[in-house]
């Protein structure tokens, strides 16, 4: 029972001694609350001092700053006030000036207006005394008024052609003047830029024989092999007393080619016979066919033209074997190529289409013993089948200036071709057809009414009509120059260009006694 006890009084003092504990515990966190509330509110009354001394400076700090702007806003609205107010008073004086210069208008068209009624009297005073003097006049010169103002009239009309030609010619001679620089400039650099060697061609060519009993080999028995190898070429074979040469002759350069190769083959083998003949003729054609097609590849990338098509190769190919004058058309076709490039560059234009242009320009040539019409019209059509493009085909069609209208490209090609064409070595005529082109040009400027005499000079490229100047007059020669050149390019045919000069010159002569 003791025991019991003892462990009730344990057991009751530890619960009294935690119950006192947890009470002192309590008892020292509320003083050390208190203490910390005591600090807190010391901190925040003295804060709250702070705070209040520093608004106090702020809010006098912005009294002050709000007495410096009502201060300067306050100066600021007397200025206006006051510029306001000399505004005012500079309108005022500006509407009293107004004032009294409409015053001083009103006076002045007052004035005015008296004056034009006194002017409207005036002019019909003098449109009267005008009247009686016209009447007077017609009564002297025994003209009616019309008949005086159509003389009048026909010497103004008079005067102004007199003036018109010569501003005509001045304009003309300017223009030309400064188109001759330019053309002198391009063509120097053109024809500097471009050197070709021109090969004169004819309608025969010689075979060389090894000795003069093949001559008789080549004719046959009876001229079998002769007859065989002219019906399988078309091409006459000339056996004559020219030692140790035949002469192959044809007005068709590619069968003239093909009877060459035939024949020298047939003398390297010695075997001269009819079926010999057609087969060495066969492989000759096919040869030239070959050479055909390989040349004109060749000239269409020595130019730099792409794209062709192989009839246009193949047709470019047979000028090779093609001349005019003694010039070969395929290198006279390759040079106008290289110098219509050159021009349309200067120019400004294109230059590969120019190109395209000179290198066909004369492809007409290839077939031109087969259809009728001029080679320029030929060509043309040939390409417009075959290439899209309008300033090729025009510059073909247009190059002898022989259409009703002609573009840039026609101009350019027309230029390279009578570089090429006209220098001196490209191409060769004989005397008798040089002095027959000189004697047309005379005669066709001698036929014209009012020509005294004419010279053709410069080998042709230039004739000099001298004009009698009582029948033609200034005007008149300029009209005479250009019917001459119609008539020269309607009726003659020749290379490059003619100059056409005409020359009126009136001379006074007298004699001292």
């Amino acid at each position: 029972m003791s025991t019991q006890f003892i462990y009730l009084l344990f057991i009751s003092s530890f619960i009294i001694g935690v119950v006192l504990g947890g009470a002192i515990v309590f008892f020292f966190r509320r003083m050390a609350v208190n203490r910390l509330l005591r600090v807190a509110q010391r901190k925040a009354s003295r804060i709250g001092i702070e705070a209040k001394e520093e608004a106090k400076g702020i809010t006098d700090q912005v009294r002050v700053e709000a007495e410096k702007i009502k201060s300067a806003a306050d100066n600021e609205y007397r200025e206006r006030r006051m510029e306001v107010q000399r505004q005012e008073n500079r309108l005022v004086s500006k509407t009293e000036n107004l004032e009294r210069k409409l015053e001083g208008v009103s006076q002045r068209e007052r004035q005015l207006q008296s004056k034009e009624k006194s002017l409207d009297t005036l002019r019909a005073q003098i449109e009267e005394a005008k009247n009686k003097q016209l009447k007077q006049l017609e009564i002297i010169s025994g003209m009616s008024t019309n008949d005086a103002k159509e003389v009048l009239l026909q010497r103004m009309e008079s005067e102004i052609k007199e003036e018109g030609a010569r501003r005509m010619r001045e304009w003309e001679a300017k223009l030309k003047e400064e188109a001759d620089v330019k053309a002198q400039d391009i063509l120097a650099q053109t024809i500097q830029r471009s050197a070709s060697d021109m090969v004169s061609e004819t309608t025969a060519v010689s075979v060389p024989l090894p000795s003069d009993e093949m001559k008789g080999r080549l004719i046959g028995r009876e001229g079998r092999n002769i007859r065989a190898l002219e019906q399988a070429t078309g091409v006459d074979l000339i056996v004559d007393d020219t030692p140790e040469a035949v002469t192959l002759s044809s007005f068709d350069p590619v069968r003239r080619e093909i009877a060459r190769i035939a024949l020298t083959k047939l003398i390297l083998d010695g075997r001269i016979h009819p079926a010999r003949i057609e087969e060495v003729v066969k492989k000759a054609e096919e040869e030239v066919e070959a050479e055909i097609q390989s040349v004109g590849e060749q000239a269409a990338i020595q130019v730099g033209v792409q794209g062709l098509r192989p009839e246009l190769i193949r047709l470019l190919g047979r000028l090779k074997y093609r001349t005019s004058y003694g010039q070969n058309v395929l290198q006279h076709s390759i040079e106008v190529a290289y110098m219509a490039g050159m021009i349309a560059s200067e120019l400004g234009a294109n230059p590969t289409i120019a190109k395209r242009a000179g290198l066909l320009h004369d492809i007409g040539k290839a077939i031109d013993r087969e259809v009728e019409g001029t080679h320029a019209a030929i060509g043309a059509d040939i390409v417009k089948q075959w290439d899209k493009s309008p300033e090729v085909v025009a510059g073909i069609a247009e190059h002898h200036l022989e259409t009703s209208n002609t573009t840039v490209w026609g101009f350019i090609i027309a230029a390279a071709d009578a570089i090429s064409s006209a220098r001196p070595g490209a191409r060769r005529e004989s005397l008798e057809n040089y002095l027959k082109r000189l004697k047309a040009l005379e005669d066709i400027a001698n036929g014209f009414k009012g020509v005294e005499k004419s010279f053709a000079i410069q080998a042709g490229r230039e004739i000099r009509i001298m004009v009698k100047p009582e029948e033609i007059d200034d005007l008149g020669a300029m009209r005479l120059a250009r019917d001459i050149v119609k008539k020269i390019e309607e009726g003659l045919e020749y290379p490059g260009q003619i100059r056409v000069t005409v020359l009126r010159e009136t001379r006074a002569v007298d004699y001292a006694k």
